[in-house]
């Protein structure tokens, strides 16, 4: 069999196929997963609005930090004057009560903080496990024996008790954002990756290259750089993936909690704390930022799990992969590849 027929395999078989990249593998099983593509669709519109964020809010003429006392009625608590919360031309989707804030405006901003402070918070985790894990799988037995121990108390840490611990004792002088991205990074998360960083180094140092390197003289830090990080690649990025909706939701919980972004810096879990009082009279205060929480969760969850599946062979060989192009290989869900004799009818 030739190097290119070894190169790699059909989508989701584990069969070869000649001259198909890694990169053009992933990407033909990734496609047959139609929930993934969506979810896909979905994460890249809402990067969209985050970034588009100053552009949205200009075309409707509002700051999402804007204090408007005239439209709210003070001798009501501070209800919204207007229909609805205060929607009109000016305002889309209204305004919030007692500040006047505008909703719309706030919430398009509050998509660039929660996924800014979640992305922020898996970079951190994904270092930090990528670090430890590599150090405690080519350390020596005592250098493992404390890291491992260091890796177990973290993942055992109470996560909110530990943020809303953290986040009560630092001075609001600094950048809330930064700081609960920071938290929510060192707190939670990296633990389980290193862990997993660590299994998968003590497998990859026995492999012979990696011996060869080590013969050669290589310290084990190049060896890490040069050896062992492409074959960490597929696994980090897996989880990584799903780090981040879970980096959405404690951020939202935290900024709920009331220990988390504060105002008037707007995020969707803050959003969701100034709900509690008047979602009855106008429901999309609560609504919004709940369903536009939910949907990147969702959204976030289901791309991640596509990624997974489609960077693992044994988990891709049972998808159903079909073109219906001529010339191109099909594969059941046994696996079995047949060739297209001419075009589907």
């Amino acid at each position: 069999m030739s190097e290119a027929l070894v190169a790699s395999q059909a989508p989701g078989t584990g069969i070869p196929v000649p001259g198909a990249s890694g990169a053009r593998q992933f990407w033909r099983r990734l496609r047959t997963q139609r929930a993934a593509l969506v979810a896909a669709a979905v994460v890249a519109l809402l990067v969209l609005i985050a970034l588009g964020a100053p552009l949205l809010t200009a075309v409707e003429g509002q700051d999402p930090t804007s204090y408007h006392p005239g439209l709210v009625d003070s001798a009501r608590g501070g209800v919204p004057t207007g229909p609805l919360g205060g929607i009109s031309g000016s305002h889309w989707l209204g305004v919030e009560p007692q500040t006047g804030r505008d909703l719309f405006a706030r919430l398009v901003y509050g998509a660039r903080v929660s996924l800014g402070v979640a992305l922020a918070a898996t970079v951190v985790q994904v270092l930090l496990g990528i670090l430890v894990g590599v150090a405690s799988g080519l350390g020596n037995r005592w250098v493992d024996l404390a890291l491992s121990r260091l890796t177990d108390i973290f993942v055992a840490m109470p996560l909110m008790v530990m943020a809303l611990a953290l986040l009560s004792i630092v001075p609001t002088s600094f950048p809330r954002p930064v700081l609960v991205a920071l938290v929510v990074g060192l707190v939670s998360g990296w633990g389980t990756m290193a862990k997993m960083v660590r299994a998968q180094t003590l497998t990859l140092k026995e492999l012979d290259y990696v011996s060869a390197a080590r013969l050669s003289g290589w310290g084990s830090w190049r060896i890490a750089r040069r050896e062992l990080l492409p074959g960490l690649a597929a696994p980090v990025i897996t989880y990584s993936a799903l780090l981040v909706p879970q980096n959405i939701s404690v951020e939202a919980a935290l900024s709920f909690l009331g220990v988390g972004v504060k105002p008037p810096t707007p995020s969707w879990g803050q959003m969701l704390t100034a709900a509690d009082v008047w979602y009855q009279a106008a429901p999309q205060y609560l609504l919004l930022p709940a369903g536009f929480l939910f949907v990147t969760v969702l959204a976030l969850t289901v791309l991640g799990d596509g990624v997974r599946t489609a960077l693992d062979p044994r988990a891709a060989s049972r998808l159903r992969i079909g073109t219906g192009r001529r010339g191109e290989a099909k594969a059941d869900a046994g696996g079995t590849v047949t060739q297209e004799k001419g075009a589907q009818a």
